[in-house]
């Protein structure tokens, strides 16, 4: 009896498949200090995406795009992710410069509030947008609005691949934009 306890105890533990990561097919969102840090040791541009509490595009942006694993795997593969309240209270230092909110009202925290100066400086006017930033933290360029995962991974790729430096012209982004062929799930 006693062998066919131990038989049935290992047959349950191997029947259990290893836990996958903890972060598997979600976003692992940092502080842009954070990303700057880890830029040091292992440089990978970065991404932050700059929202508001009460933006609902930028809630669907979490939830449909963000929330999608082919973008999550994507991202923390190849880039810092940043998550940045255009509006929030935090203090956040960039380029030896540091920012703030000198005008929030903690009684608004989940309605409209004052813009942050670190939003203002990257002229950020509409929320989400998503700004990009070379491996040097050295910013490349705000994307705004709501995209689809695979809208997403147009701008993700052509950051990636630094082709953007190569386009002059909106005819040169057009063209990259017609060859373009996704493969993230949408």
């Amino acid at each position: 009896m006693k062998k066919l306890g131990y038989l049935f105890v290992i047959l349950l533990l191997a029947s259990f498949k290893p836990a996958e990561k903890e972060t598997e097919g979600k976003i692992n969102w940092i502080t842009i200090e954070e990303a700057i840090e880890l830029q040091k040791t292992a440089p990978k541009k970065i991404i932050m995406d700059v929202y508001t509490n009460w933006c609902g595009p930028c809630k669907m942006l979490d939830k449909n795009t963000f929330g999608n694993a082919d973008v999550a795997n994507y991202i923390n593969e190849h880039y810092y992710a940043v998550k940045f309240n255009a509006e929030g209270n935090d203090s956040v230092t960039y380029k030896d410069k540091t920012f703030g909110n000198p005008k929030y009202d903690a009684t608004k925290a989940n309605r409209r509030n004052s813009a942050h100066e670190f939003s203002r400086f990257l002229n950020v006017r509409a929320y989400p947008t998503m700004v990009f930033f070379d491996e040097e933290a050295n910013f490349i360029t705000p994307v705004t609005g709501y995209l689809k995962p695979q809208q997403l991974e147009l701008y993700l790729k052509l950051f990636k691949s630094d082709k953007y430096k190569d386009m002059k012209t909106q005819e040169q982004f057009n063209e990259y934009y017609k060859s373009f062929k996704p493969t993230f799930k949408e």
